[in-house]
């Protein structure tokens, strides 16, 4: 019997198989629709720059707050994305840092007001996510955690 965890890591997962699948079910349905959406706008000539509305600075600062502790979690000693580091290849570290770097950029994107920006990063960031979850690991551990 195989045992599969989001991210490879030992123990019970944080969310269940249930929850990925609802969450991706959404993005399947949105997705396409958001997709035509901004494929009209561009063909009919009225696609512009995406400016979001000056946001107040105490909600720029919490958010920053925020996503700060939630790499410290994710980047501690045993943390999911240290312990992923240290156990895989280039094409997974690579995933890691962008997956890191775009939530780093979508932060900064949102806090200045730049909703092209802040898109870009979110997709980067998904497909970097999206990397992690799909892409086997590697090494000798990674047989170990697999087979109970």
């Amino acid at each position: 019997m195989r045992r599969v965890v989001p991210f490879g890591g030992g123990g019970a997962p944080v969310v269940g198989v249930g929850f990925l699948r609802f969450v991706a079910g959404m993005f399947a349905l949105v997705g396409p629709v958001i997709l035509v959406t901004g494929l009209m706008d561009v063909w009919r000539g009225e696609a512009g720059t995406y400016e979001l509305p000056p946001l107040p600075a105490w909600f720029v600062v919490a958010e920053a707050v925020v996503v700060a502790a939630f790499l410290w979690w994710m980047w501690r000693r045993s943390g999911v994305l240290r312990r992923e580091w240290t156990a895989c290849g280039v094409l997974r570290r690579a995933a890691i840092a962008g997956l890191t770097a775009s939530l780093v950029a979508f932060t900064v994107c949102f806090g200045f007001g730049r909703g092209g920006w802040v898109l870009l990063s979110w997709l980067a960031g998904g497909l970097c996510g999206l990397t992690l979850l799909i892409g086997g690991r590697t090494g000798e551990e990674a047989d170990t955690e697999a087979v109970s």
